[in-house]
């Protein structure tokens, strides 16, 4: 059984390992500084240097205004489940996240669309909204998990010296979880980059030039690789791969990130 669990580790393993290299080999031809600094050109005849810029700028916008959108509303449910709330309202909202957690991304997408699209039009705060309903119970859960993790004896501590519950969580508990709160929004940044289906329904319809203004539609990485990989032309395969690269890197090197600050928030928590 050891050796079977051994086999299972090196096929998970090795399938991350295939992917990688099978998108980096694709890909690395066309990475460059282009990709990232110019804007794509429509009917580009001879040797035209072109790049995604445009849906870098968008997903910096969608993805920024999602966690602003996202970060406060989870960790305050958070906190009222762990801290305040009692046990049948913990239970009953800890299901309605875990099931909003399992909700298919294009359902949200097309829940988005039919709130906001429709008879206003497809707008970044649109997409930014679809891409925070997908982030908010992963910021939710992991923000609970790290709560739970905090001694009850820090808080038996404060309370006997009658500091108010309120400032106790505020001044006692909060602390002690900050690496946990910003792992969470790591993997939940990570997860929701490279989310297609919700901004094919809410920020798809889009010019060419880049654009940071969230009231009009944006362009980003993951709808730019689906429209090039539909494309004829070869160049606009490489350019796909070489922008499905980027997003790999950024989530390989998020979801590392995440890792430390989770290790390093245990490790301080059981120290203590």
């Amino acid at each position: 059984m050891e050796a079977f669990a051994t086999f299972a580790a090196v096929i998970a393993v090795g399938i991350l390992v295939v992917v990688v290299w099978s998108v980096a080999r694709r890909g690395a031809g066309a990475l460059n500084l282009d990709l990232l600094t110019k804007d794509p050109v429509d009917f580009a005849f001879g040797n035209v240097k072109e790049g995604l810029a445009n849906a870098f700028a968008g997903t910096i916008v969608l993805v920024g205004l999602a966690t602003a959108m996202t970060l406060p509303v989870g960790i305050l449910v958070a906190i009222y489940l762990n801290e305040f709330a009692r046990a049948s309202v913990r239970t009953g909202v800890s299901l309605a996240l875990d099931v909003l957690n399992g909700v298919p991304a294009i359902v949200i997408g097309i829940f988005v669309f039919g709130l906001f699209v429709v008879g206003h039009g497809q707008s970044g705060f649109a997409g930014s909204f679809a891409l925070a309903c997908l982030m908010l119970p992963l910021v939710s859960r992991a923000t609970m998990e790290i709560l739970a993790l905090v001694p009850n004896s820090l808080r038996e501590a404060s309370l006997a010296l009658g500091v108010p519950r309120w400032r106790t969580t505020l001044s006692v508990v909060l602390p002690q979880t900050i690496g946990g709160i910003v792992t969470g929004t790591t993997l939940a940044v990570a997860r929701v980059a490279g989310e297609t289906a919700p901004l094919l329904f809410t920020s798809s319809i889009v010019g060419l030039r880049t654009s940071w203004n969230p009231h009009h539609a944006l362009q980003s990485i993951p709808v730019a690789i689906f429209e090039l990989s539909e494309q004829p032309d070869p160049a606009d395969h490489a350019r796909a791969w070489a922008a499905a690269l980027v997003l790999l890197l950024f989530i390989l090197f998020a979801s590392l990130g995440a890792r430390w600050l989770a290790t390093r928030g245990r490790r301080k928590l059981t120290q203590r």
